[in-house]
């Protein structure tokens, strides 16, 4: 015989309530198939219900279907997310007209009341922070709205799910009938980043972040967002924040992305785009990224909770008004973190941090850290009247993310020079050629603009002091050796002072007009342990800087380039014929 369904919680002195809605038509064989309903309202409520799908991975007995619930404005990214997925889908009103096993569900919204057998509720975000005045009941908990959970004086649901026995607290004092059914899991979505920690240096390596703080900006959706309120945000911080220290990537909540769509979306962000900001995808790899981030700038969006939990420097952008509930712990946990209001206090908060500072209010929000599978599995199958599997149970790693987008093309540069030691600072140069760093007094740093030839237009290779490219390494049918396309290109823009290329991570060769060709070979940076190497475009305006600087320049020499946080030994000497006929 199978297991009997599981024990509501019971809540007071009252008798516990039933366990929502029998299964189909009786009892049946441990060995019966049984269809498992996925019920998505939108794209967030979706992606929670694929983080569960590993508790019946592997298992013959289940088929799982999955079903677009109509009625939200942010459905059209669902639908396509599981088609993507190669997902079998079934339309509304088929699920309507059928019975199944058991129904999952991120969302109490829509006409779930309709269909027939067991539902099972999730959370849709970290906790429940947010209250909706024109979607619900005034004040209540998007999530926890007694308007949603009961109807007909009838709970909604078999189980509610929760990450934390305070969420339970809180059901019961809006809806007593539905927290009698409800029970502890924890959250499947954290644990996926939890046991994805290990994969941090794959996935910062893959989103360039190198030796850079990898900053991450979390904008969740509507009128209160980071995105809404300070739509310029992420092009302010690209042209202030150092090229060689911060990469930054942009998080936004997959309603958002419904909402606007990726074009509209890329459009807005084109300036940042362009100046080297990568726009996370609403499904996983937001999650990766934020493994991966050094640092997190955020607004009221469950994102910041899951950055705590990871133990993550913090800093508000905004608040979330009257959106926001008091005493939640998203409402704590903007209290406790510094607030956003220029670049330097991100380094700041990075000097100044203490994990235990955020994660224990982390905590408040997330319990069974590490074990909601389990927990979910054991709960889920008896809701089927299955014996669960023995097989072990482990979250899914979160995938790398896509590579990341590349560096701008063109740099305005700030160097100084000292004998042989210079200092470099980067920082992304407007389109227009006419906009070019230049000396602003006798004790200001020179500036020249560096532009990537074969990844920029023309107007600003023509603007360029220091113009170079990067070896392709790809296979080809023709190649410029370094020395070829040197000498091509000063012919080709007889206004720019040196030319070079970047033939490996650590080797560059360069001509100035007029010289000899040079080579410069990098010492990586020998961090604790680990290896570090500047971006060669870097070096290659100090390079140019201090023989702008030193009119007896001459090589052998040895110099100290400072970029970024990090001081590197460049040792330039004569460039080789082998390396004169190296291919870019």
């Amino acid at each position: 015989m199978p297991p009997p369904p599981p024990e509501p919680v019971r809540h007071g002195g009252g008798a516990p309530r039933p366990a929502g809605r029998a299964l189909s038509e009786g009892r049946r064989t441990a060995d019966t198939a049984r269809t498992v309903l996925f019920a998505a309202r939108s794209a967030v409520a979706l992606h929670r219900l694929l983080d569960t799908l590993p508790v019946f991975a592997g298992d013959h007995r289940i088929t799982r279907v999955f079903s677009l619930v109509p009625g939200s404005d942010f459905s059209t990214d669902a639908l396509a997310a599981l088609e993507a997925a190669g997902a079998r889908t079934v339309p509304w009103s088929q699920a309507l007209g059928t019975t199944y096993d058991l129904t999952l569900a991120a969302s109490p919204k829509g006409d779930l009341h309709r269909l027939r057998g067991p539902l099972a509720l999730l959370p849709h975000g970290a906790g429940f922070n947010k209250s909706l005045p024109s979607d619900g009941s005034a004040r209540a908990a998007s999530g926890l709205d007694a308007a949603y959970l009961v109807r007909g004086g009838t709970p909604l649901a078999t189980l509610h799910a929760l990450a934390h026995p305070g969420q339970i607290a809180r059901l019961a004092a809006g809806s007593p009938e539905a927290a009698a059914r409800a029970t502890v899991v924890g959250d499947p979505t954290l644990d996926r980043l939890l046991a994805s920690r290990g994969l941090r240096d794959r996935y910062r390596a893959a989103l360039g972040a190198g030796g850079r703080r990898l900053i991450a900006l979390t904008s969740t959706w509507g009128p209160r967002s980071l995105l809404a309120r300070h739509p310029s945000l992420p092009a302010r911080l690209t042209r202030e924040l150092p090229l060689d220290e911060y990469r930054l990537a942009l998080l936004i909540h997959p309603n958002a992305h419904s909402s606007a769509g990726r074009h509209e979306l890329t459009e807005r962000l084109a300036p940042a785009l362009a100046a080297g900001l990568t726009m996370a995808a609403p499904y996983e790899e937001w999650a990766s990224v934020l493994v991966a981030a050094d640092a997190v700038l955020c607004d009221h969006g469950s994102t910041a909770l899951y950055a705590a939990a990871l133990g993550r420097p913090l800093l508000s952008v905004c608040d979330g008004g009257d959106e926001l509930i008091p005493g939640t712990p998203m409402d704590r946990l903007l209290a406790a973190v510094p607030v956003f209001e220029k670049p330097g206090d991100i380094a700041e908060a990075l000097r100044t941090h203490r994990a235990e500072h955020v994660t224990d209010i982390a905590a408040a929000a997330f319990a069974e850290q590490g074990n909601a599978l389990p927990h979910l599995r054991a709960r889920l199958y008896a809701c089927l009247g299955l014996t669960p599997p023995t097989t072990p149970l482990a979250p899914r790693l979160l995938p790398v993310p896509r590579a990341a987008a590349p560096l701008p093309a063109a740099c305005a540069v700030r160097t100084r020079v000292h004998g042989t030691a210079v200092s470099v600072v980067r920082h992304p140069a407007a389109d227009d050629p006419e906009d070019r760093p230049g000396d602003e007094g006798p004790d200001a740093p020179a500036g020249h603009l560096a532009v990537e030839e074969d990844a920029a237009g023309v107007p600003l290779a023509q603007g360029a002091a220091l113009l170079f490219r990067r070896a392709r390494g790809g296979p080809g049918d023709a190649a410029w050796t370094a020395a070829g396309w040197i000498d091509d290109a000063l012919a080709a823009y007889p206004g720019r002072r040196t030319v070079a290329a970047v033939l490996t991570p650590s080797l560059s060769v360069l001509r100035r007009r007029g010289g000899p060709l040079l080579a410069a070979r990098t010492e990586p940076y020998d961090e604790a342990g680990r290896i570090v190497r500047p971006d060669q475009a870097a070096v290659l305006s100090a390079l140019h800087a201090w023989l702008t600087a030193t009119p007896d320049a001459a090589a052998p020499a040895t110099l100290a380039c400072t970029i970024g946080a990090r001081t590197y030994r460049v040792h330039v000497t004569e460039g080789t014929a082998e390396q004169a006929r190296r291919e870019l």
